[in-house]
C-alpha cells in the first residue's frame, strides 16, 4: 500500500505486508483503522494511492474486484455485515463466490455447497448440529467461524479482520487465534484490527498504530508493548512518516 488517502478519513498511508505475516493495526476509536482497511478493499470512500499484490498494481473499483484478486474483509459487525443469520450455515459459506457451487445454468448444487462447508468447517473445528441449520442457532464463536469460513471459500491471498474475537468466549478466542496462525503458516497474509492490545501483541508479528488518519508508528519484537502502542496512538511519532 503506497500513499493511500481518502479526503476526510485518512491520509498518506503506506505499508507492506509479507506473505504469511500477521500484521496488527491499533489505534484509538475514531483514529481511522477500519476506514483504511475498507478503503483498501474498495468497500467505501474515494481512495487514491496505490495497492499492489505480488508486485502487480491493482485497479479496484468495488469489493467484487477485491474478492476477485483474493483480498477479503471481515467486518467488526459480525451479525450486521459478516453473516446471514437466518440462512443455512452452508449457504453462508458459499455466499462470496456462488459460481463455485453452481452448475452451468447458474443453479446452486446442494451437494457441492454442503461438501464445501464440510471441508472448511472441519479445518476450523466448526461445531454445529447440521450444516442446514441457520447460523442464528450457533454460539457467538461458531458464528464467527462461519464468517471466517465464508472468506476461506475463495482461497484468499490476503485477509483483513476487524475485531475478529469481539463477543466470543475465551475458548473461541483461542481457537480463532489458532486459525489465524495456521492460515499464516499456509502463506496467507493477514491484517488484524483490534482494540484489545494483548490480542495484537499475542497474535501479530508487528503492529502499525494509527492516529488521526495517519500511521504514527510501528512496533515489533520487544518494542511491541501496550505502553508503546498507547504512546503512538495518543502522541504519535514524527519520525514514522512512511513504513
Amino acid at each position: 500500500m503506497r500513499g493511500l488517502s481518502e479526503r476526510t478519513r485518512f491520509q498518506d498511508v503506506s505499508f507492506r505486508l509479507e506473505r504469511g505475516e500477521i500484521l496488527g493495526i491499533a489505534g484509538l476509536i475514531g483514529a481511522g483503522r477500519s476506514e483504511i482497511v475498507k478503503g483498501i478493499c474498495a468497500l467505501e470512500g474515494d481512495v487514491t494511492g496505490e495497492v499492489s499484490l505480488n508486485g502487480r498494481k491493482l485497479a479496484l473499483k468495488s469489493y467484487k474486484d477485491s474478492i476477485a484478486e483474493g483480498m477479503v474483509y471481515l467486518s467488526e459487525d459480525r451479525k450486521g455485515d459478516g453473516i446471514f443469520l437466518d440462512m443455512e450455515i452452508s449457504a453462508n459459506v458459499s455466499a462470496l463466490k456462488l459460481e463455485q457451487v453452481a452448475n452451468d445454468f447458474g443453479l446452486i448444487q446442494r451437494h457441492k455447497e454442503i461438501r464445501q462447508a464440510q471441508e472448511i468447517g472441519k479445518t476450523l473445528n466448526l461445531k454445529c448440529g447440521s450444516l442446514s441449520d441457520p447460523v442464528s442457532s450457533l454460539s457467538g464463536g461458531n458464528q464467527q467461524k462461519v464468517a471466517i469460513a465464508k472468506m476461506l471459500s475463495i482461497n484468499p491471498k490476503l485477509i483483513f479482520l476487524d475485531e475478529p474475537t469481539r463477543g466470543v468466549d475465551v475458548g473461541a478466542k483461542s481457537e480463532i487465534h489458532r486459525i489465524l496462525r495456521n492460515l499464516a503458516r499456509d502463506g496467507v497474509g493477514i491484517v488484524v484490527i483490534s482494540s484489545e492490545l494483548p490480542e495484537l501483541i499475542g497474535v501479530c508479528d508487528r503492529v502499525l498504530v494509527v492516529r488521526e488518519g495517519r500511521i504514527s508508528g510501528e512496533v515489533a519484537g520487544n518494542e511491541m508493548t501496550e505502553e508503546n502502542i498507547m504512546h503512538l496512538a495518543s502522541v504519535g511519532d514524527a519520525r514514522a512518516a512512511v513504513l
